[in-house]
């Protein structure tokens, strides 16, 4: 029972240190001028193409039922697609990236509702209260220059869509993670994903795309993002998701930021301050609360 508890935690701190990382490879395609469509199509295509090689060969492959079809849909709908669009667009119409990871850093927020409407999942007092400290502890690592700009509300609406996306994601993956195994829904959900993109793509960048712009400092960051942000990382959250429940597995997307600051300062993108450091010490302090039980005596249930 040790040894499985352990696991489940590796594995969920692993994917968000692979999706804190992604930022950071995402950031370096697009300050390259890669078309956004184009980076989230071959990103969903090389995922769902490495997925479904290794899926068959290790045959964890499972037929979908047809009663289940319509969930993968709907799943695949909420992400990568409307989070996607949601996030993206969202982030430039405010044109602030520190009030857009305020916004995203409210899923374990909204996670913790989610998980107690739909599946009744028990929470205490603690695990509100470690929940509660982490929005600042992220406000303290992503606040810059005492202010925030905000150009247009629409932005902030397009962002609380993609919250509200990645909740619901949680919410059906969590359904759909009672029959399937993770390699199952993963694989689906990129195959699925990379259909969903591919007439955007088409219709925004495929008349000016070209074969050569597919240089190595374009492909590397691409098979990164496809291998280990989409495949490796959401077979581990799902994996961490079916043992953890929706509300104590979110909580862990609170560090995305945190670790996308510290890559950042470590590959010398971003400085490092004392504000920032009691930042990440108060979200891995609030992170670590909200995984306490009391089973004996729940708050909510």
């Amino acid at each position: 029972m040790f040894n499985k508890k352990v696991l489940i935690y590796i594995s969920v701190c692993t994917a968000v240190v692979l999706w804190g990382f992604s930022f950071i490879w995402t950031n370096s395609l697009l300050l390259k001028n890669f078309p956004v469509y184009s980076l989230v199509f071959f990103r969903m295509l090389i995922a769902a193409i490495v997925l479904s090689v290794i899926s068959f060969s290790i045959r964890k492959i499972q037929k979908i039922a047809k009663k289940d079809r319509g969930w993968f849909i709907l799943l695949v709908l909420l992400e990568p697609f409307i989070y996607f669009i949601g996030e993206t667009f969202g982030l430039k119409i405010i044109n602030s990236p520190t009030l857009g990871s305020i916004i995203i850093s409210t899923i374990p927020i909204f996670a913790l509702v989610a998980g107690l409407l739909f599946y009744k999942e028990k929470i205490s007092a603690i695990n509100i209260f470690g929940i509660s400290i982490t929005l600042p502890g992220i406000l303290l690592v992503v606040f810059q220059n005492g202010g925030i700009d905000v150009s247009h509300y629409a932005g902030i609406i397009l962002l609380f869509i993609a919250v509200f996306a990645a909740v619901g994601y949680s919410v059906v993956v969590k359904r759909l993670a009672n029959t399937y195994n993770s390699y199952t829904i993963v694989t689906y959900q990129h195959i699925l994903g990379a259909i969903y993109f591919l007439p955007f793509f088409l219709y925004n960048d495929y008349s000016a795309f070209s074969i050569s712009s597919l240089t190595a400092d374009i492909i590397m960051p691409l098979i990164y993002l496809a291998v280990l942000c989409s495949g490796v990382a959401f077979i581990l959250f799902i994996t961490a998701l079916k043992e953890l429940g929706i509300a104590r597995t979110n909580i862990f997307t609170a560090l995305v930021p945190v670790v996308s600051a510290f890559g950042a300062y470590m590959i010398g993108h971003d400085t490092m301050n004392a504000r920032k450091v009691a930042g990440i010490v108060i979200v891995v302090i609030g992170v670590i609360v909200a995984q306490r039980q009391k089973k004996p005596k729940a708050l909510l249930k």
